[in-house]
């Protein structure tokens, strides 16, 4: 039985993008966080949130990952504690759906992090550009076996790249959150999705 789904632009997605001291959800901390909604279709940067996060007493920063972000200790020692931005969080993806680029790392560092403080997660609809540039490229094959290829790179700058859209600095937590949000719109786009279930 095939239940009805909300038109995809009367969905408010928030895309969002964390910064980590590592990639082990167990045991390394979130030190940045950004989000911004898309509503009616629309990217609305005004909404923006943007915060470091001190991290959680006994959770360091790896030196792997300064190489990427930039963060070190020091800089986010006088930020807003976890469970102050994870309530921030929690408010704004109850509207609608979340909408992040790869899932396996944002979204289980979220779960874990709202379990560890006690929050129940809000287990809103996920939207993965991730799952829909694989899904895009499912549909290439399909439709045009003979061309072939290595298939789609799922790394966030050249998925954007390959659809013509600008680079932007990576691991800034919310220009990601804003290059996720614009690779969503051109997705949707090419897949034609007309529901939050086709996406």
């Amino acid at each position: 039985m095939f239940f009805s789904s909300p038109a995809w632009d009367s969905v408010t997605y928030w895309s969002l993008d964390i910064e980590t001291g590592g990639l082990d959800p167990k045991r390394d901390p979130i030190i940045a966080l950004g989000m911004l909604p898309i509503r009616q279709g629309v990217i609305r940067l005004s909404e923006a949130y943007r915060t470091l996060v001190r991290p959680e007493e006994g959770r360091e920063i790896r030196p792997e990952s300064v190489q990427a972000h930039q963060l070190v200790r020091e800089e986010v020692r006088e930020a807003p504690p976890l469970p102050e931005v994870l309530a921030e969080v929690d408010r704004r993806v109850r509207e609608g759906a979340l909408l992040v680029h790869h899932q396996g790392i944002d979204v289980a560092f979220l779960k874990r992090a709202f379990a560890r403080h006690g929050r129940r997660w809000p287990s809103p609809p996920v939207v993965d550009t991730v799952e829909l540039l694989l899904k895009l490229e499912r549909r290439r094959r399909f439709s045009a076996p003979e061309a072939g290829g290595d298939g789609p790179s799922v790394n966030l700058a050249a998925a954007r790249r390959r659809l013509g859209l600008p680079d932007y600095q990576e691991h800034d937590a919310l220009t990601d959150a804003i290059a996720t949000a614009e690779l969503f719109l051109c997705l949707r786009g090419a897949l034609r999705a007309t529901t939050l279930r086709q996406l």
